[in-house]
């Protein structure tokens, strides 16, 4: 995918690579981010991690970083994203994600903070606690980061069979979904139902992951002629590589529905593909059947 070079100063980037990482500690009453527990569970089911260890106390952190600000480290958001051609690809998606995702918000007179883009490698902090590379990149609503530690993508190709950089920025536009999901405050309606009926809590965590997906889709449709050929196959195929399912089964265990927090490999190529087809927003809604 043909994407502009990214403007420093229109994107936010915080760097913990070589900072030493570490934990930040929520106080009482932090609640547990959107996507967190979910993501934890998936790595402990694929890499053998131990949840328990993921998931620090979280605390609610509102802040909005300053665009262009020095990253942690002494870095600039410039020099963050050019260590190396992963960390560039990375913030030029960014960019493009918020030039895709501003006026959308402007068309329907909705308030548009963009996040920020956290690299860190192995271990580093976030607003929702400890980030650990095997949990894979998130999304913090307490901070409003998008969290990634750049080797992932490695895994991605050599582990998970899904390489190329349409995939890797699907991955992106994934997370930057759930960024979307917070700013529209879906993301708290559906952490109060999930504390309100915690057996519905799974399920509730799918139909977010597969809106997630189909904002991807819908971002690449929206840069359409900036997609190459066998871009839309690379990002398909990436979203069946990362079903639940097929985790599951690559990791030798048989696929239970009850313990889904993402989604079949059906239903996020099918709710990638739905987006990608329509370039509408509205055409996501994962949650239409619950209002029936």
């Amino acid at each position: 995918m043909r994407l502009d070079d990214f403007d420093p100063n229109s994107i936010n980037v915080e760097d913990q690579r070589g900072s030493g990482g570490g934990f930040r500690m929520g106080g009482p009453g932090g609640k547990l981010g959107c996507g967190t527990l979910a993501i934890a569970l998936i790595a402990a089911l694929v890499f053998g991690v131990d949840p328990a260890q993921m998931l620090g106390g979280l605390q609610q952190v509102q802040q909005q970083e300053p665009a262009g600000r020095e990253a942690q480290g002494g870095r600039s958001a410039s020099e963050s994203c050019t260590i190396d051609a992963l960390s560039r690809e990375s913030c030029n998606a960014l960019s493009s994600l918020n030039k895709t995702w501003e006026p959308i918000f402007a068309a329907a007179d909705a308030r548009f903070t963009p996040p920020k883009l956290v690299f860190y490698s192995q271990a580093g902090s976030s607003g929702c606690g400890a980030a650990q590379s095997a949990m894979g990149p998130f999304y913090c609503p307490a901070d409003q980061g998008i969290y990634i530690d750049t080797d992932f993508y490695k895994e991605m190709e050599t582990r998970m069979g899904a390489g190329g950089d349409f995939a890797r920025a699907y991955v992106m536009a994934h997370e930057y979904g759930h960024h979307v999901q917070a700013l529209t405050g879906l993301a708290d309606q559906v952490r109060s139902a999930q504390e309100r009926n915690p057996r519905s809590a799974n399920q509730l965590q799918v139909r977010m992951e597969l809106q997630a997906d189909c904002y991807a889709g819908v971002w690449a449709a929206r840069n359409r002629d900036r997609i190459e050929p066998g871009d839309m196959e690379e990002g398909l195929n990436a979203a069946h590589q990362i079903g639940d399912d097929t985790l599951m089964e690559k990791a030798g265990r048989r696929p239970v529905e009850a313990a889904f927090t993402h989604g079949t490999s059906q239903q996020r190529t099918e709710w990638l593909r739905r987006g990608l087809q329509t370039g509408n927003e509205d055409s996501c809604d994962t949650f239409s059947d619950l209002r029936r």
